[in-house]
């Protein structure tokens, strides 16, 4: 499938917006609840992701997500993910980078691959997989396909374009502009990574 590189790629993200828990570590399911919108996040390793924070601010604040937080800096996608647009991060934890084994200098090129723009909360996926027939094919940022389907009555997992699967691990956590799931494995495109244009 031809793929167009993205010119400017965090200019480009932004304007193109119109249960496995072994690699997650201290996860706390009390959720947070903000008083003004009624939302309750689930907090990760102990840390609050509020819904008045952007999807950027609230992974960057969690313990369980530095390297996500790194590369999405490196690749120039964060600032677009601070914009007022709506973007569905599937968010692999630390120990999943680790368990990936890909090459660290790859990682920003692949960012675009854990980003669908839109608001993808656990009650769209659903949506979107039995009006699949079973499996909801998801365009990411950076052109790819993601597919969500059930994994038992209730788990969602994802499958990458190389037939790796991640199951999502803590759900549902609500941003200003978007919703962020943590998935327990790195999924990644199929074939090199794409270079992306930078401005």
């Amino acid at each position: 499938m031809h793929r167009a590189a993205l010119s400017g790629f965090a200019a480009g993200a932004a304007m193109m917006i119109g249960g496995a828990l072994g690699a997650v570590s201290n996860t706390d399911p009390r959720p947070i609840m903000d008083a003004n919108a009624g939302i309750m996040n689930p907090m990760i390793a102990g840390q609050a992701m509020l819904p008045d924070r952007s999807v950027m601010d609230n992974i960057a604040a969690s313990p369980e997500h530095g390297q996500l937080t790194a590369a999405l800096r490196d690749s120039g996608i964060a600032a677009a993910m601070k914009a007022n647009a709506q973007f569905t991060l599937f968010a692999p934890t630390d120990a999943a980078f680790k368990a990936s084994g890909g090459p660290k200098n790859s990682l920003a090129e692949r960012m675009g691959y854990l980003v669908v723009p839109g608001n993808y909360d656990s009650q769209a996926l659903l949506r979107a997989i039995g009006e699949g027939g079973g499996r909801a094919k998801l365009r990411t940022l950076e052109g790819g396909i993601l597919t969500a389907r059930l994994n038992g009555p209730t788990n969602i997992q994802l499958m990458d374009e190389q037939g790796n699967t991640a199951n999502i691990a803590i759900y549902d956590i609500h941003d200003k502009n978007g919703v962020t799931h943590v998935i327990d494995h790195m999924v990644q495109p199929a074939g090199s990574p794409r270079q992306l244009a930078r401005s």
